[in-house]
């Protein structure tokens, strides 16, 4: 299995997409496989892939990223710039103009007042919204028509495009809305469950963590489409047991988020039933590195809240432990050709990613030595370092996944060989990606010291992505748990360079900015970066019209998706 091979699977699915057309719900039923089940349909109150794409299905954005990463039209004509005038000259204001007879599946009229609700639901200060960095520096969102909205900032924004923009921002129904701002947005399940949105299909059925019934939206404004009638995403099990639903037993027609080891996905693929198609875009495997005390013995109120850590801020413990890990071999056992080493937060595109790190190799002896010299010893001979008196014990978490538990046991070996004890937990994927902000297993509570997973942005301009590492954004309980700021990392210098960004011009000056961000937050801790990982995902041979797309969500085209005749 080579990288090439991977990637002409993509480029097959879209050739066939060309042939004949079919018409809307003529071809039946799709299914589909998330190993990971989406818990919510509301992308503003998970942090997770797995419910900001099932709810992509539904809810929609004013603009979205192609294949190639292109921001691309979908609720509007046009994208607004300085040329068209929909961006102001002193890039401090952006208009965007909503395409003429857009409806809401329920048949009222998509309007510049549910863009507006979006920014107040998002941006309300106890929603606990998992996306509010999108609408940073944004002043005011006016109507002065039904298909008029002006976005204002508080300073010249070089990129306008971020707030309603990708499949993290869509546009909710003003009307369904009304009653969930503020502390309420949690508790409103019908709405967060069953969405009306503009897209190609609706909800039939929802029963969180396990499985989602869509139907064809009869008021979608493409007349010929969706071709599929139904949709029926079942969520659960594991990378491995969805490939083979795939490509063995045919019982469904696409798996997501295929984190295989590479003989798996070759033998898989020999049976010939189906394809695994793969595309890289900033998609990054890391550890997170808690900036706060989840010490299980602190109350409420103060686990995973306090600061700092007992030891893991110390630059000679995370330094040391980046160092002792092989990278190399994490790709090789996990990943084969749809990864490859990486050391910086945002590895694509090419212009933000960095080249002051070199991880490529694993090193030991500059690790243990690196240790040692700060003092960091043991003091009693079990084996384990202390800092000031504090043993260098860490609890290592992620999600369920044979890979990742494949990398956890690589890491906890590779730290024991530095003197750090590491206790290894896996949590249910649904569980630890999703949003319940009673929950103490999510992500985004971070009751662990050290944790792993994956992370990505929409589109090629990291801004927003990078405005997961400002002070504000930490999760906390006063915003039910919910903000991207997973590390509770905080640093006034980077808060200040990010906004020089939001400032900056040109792809040039932006990416310097943009990697001087990424050098600081690796270079304080914030997280350990391992793989860049490309999306893969097995398709069934009997399945056209897929378009795999790194940049954005892998089901952003699905009303193009038909059965191969």
């Amino acid at each position: 299995m080579t990288a090439r091979s991977l990637l002409l699977g993509a480029t097959a699915s879209f050739a066939m997409a060309t042939g004949a057309q079919a018409e809307r719900g003529s071809d039946g039923e799709v299914r589909i496989l998330y190993w990971q089940a989406p818990s919510t349909l509301n992308p503003f109150l998970s942090g997770g892939r797995k419910d900001t794409e099932a709810g992509g299905i539904i809810l929609e954005p004013l603009a979205r990223f192609d294949e190639e990463g292109i921001l691309t039209p979908w609720l509007v004509d046009e994208i607004p710039t300085v040329e068209n005038g929909g961006v102001s000259e002193d890039l401090t204001q952006i208009t965007w103009k909503l395409s003429p007879g857009i409806t809401w599946s329920d048949g009222t009229p998509l309007t510049s007042a549910d863009v507006k609700f979006t920014y107040e639901y998002c941006t309300h200060p106890e929603g606990g919204c998992a996306q509010q960095s999108k609408f940073n520096g944004i002043t005011s969102v006016e109507t002065p028509d039904a298909q008029t909205v002006v976005v204002t900032f508080d300073s010249p924004t070089p990129n306008p495009h971020v707030a309603f923009v990708g499949m993290e921002s869509p546009i909710l129904q003003a009307a369904q809305f009304a009653d969930c701002l503020g502390a309420a947005a949690s508790s409103c399940t019908e709405a967060n469950f069953a969405p009306i949105g503009t897209g190609p299909f609706v909800v039939e059925e929802f029963r969180p963590n396990d499985v989602i019934v869509y139907a064809a939206n009869e008021n979608y404004r493409k007349p010929d489409r969706p071709y599929f009638a139904k949709v029926t995403l079942k969520g659960g099990g594991d990378p491995a047991s969805a490939a083979r639903a795939v490509m063995e037993t045919g019982e469904f027609d696409y798996a997501w988020n295929q984190q295989l080891a590479p003989d798996i996905i070759e033998s898989l693929e020999a049976g010939g039933k189906g394809v695994f198609i793969s595309d890289f875009g900033p998609t990054m495997e890391r550890l997170m590195l808690n900036h706060t005390n989840p010490d299980p013995s602190l109350g409420p109120d103060e686990r995973a809240i306090i600061k700092p850590h007992p030891f893991l801020q110390n630059p000679a413990v995370y330094k040391a432990m980046s160092m002792a890990i092989d990278r190399q071999l994490l790709v090789e056992v996990g990943y084969g050709p749809a990864g490859k080493v990486t050391c910086n937060w945002v590895p694509a595109p090419e212009w933000y990613n960095s080249d002051t790190f070199d991880c490529a190799e694993q090193d030991l002896e500059g690790a243990n030595a690196l240790l040692d010299e700060a003092g960091i010893i043991d003091t009693d001979g079990d084996g384990i370092r202390e800092k000031d008196g504090v043993p260098l014990k860490v609890l290592f978490q992620t999600s369920t996944n044979a890979v990742r538990q494949d990398s956890q046991e690589l890491i906890k070996q590779m730290w024991s060989d530095i003197g750090i004890e590491t206790e290894l937990r896996n949590i249910n994927a649904s569980v630890f990606f999703g949003g319940d902000a009673g929950s103490p297993d999510t992500f985004q509570r971070f009751y662990a010291d050290v944790q792993m997973y994956a992370n990505t942005f929409g589109g090629t301009d990291p801004q927003g992505y990078f405005g997961n590492g400002l002070c504000d954004k930490a999760p906390t309980p006063e915003k039910q748990w919910q903000g991207e700021n997973i590390a509770r990392y905080c640093n006034p210098a980077f808060d200040a360079l990010h906004e020089e960004l939001t400032r900056t011009v040109g792809n040039e000056a932006r990416g310097e900015i943009g990697r001087q961000l990424n050098d600081m937050a690796i270079e304080e801790g914030m997280m350990i970066p391992l793989v860049h990982r490309g999306t893969v995902a097995a398709r069934a041979n009997t399945l056209e019209g897929v378009v795999m797309n790194a940049w954005d969500s892998e089901l952003w085209n699905i009303d193009a998706w038909r059965r191969a005749d």
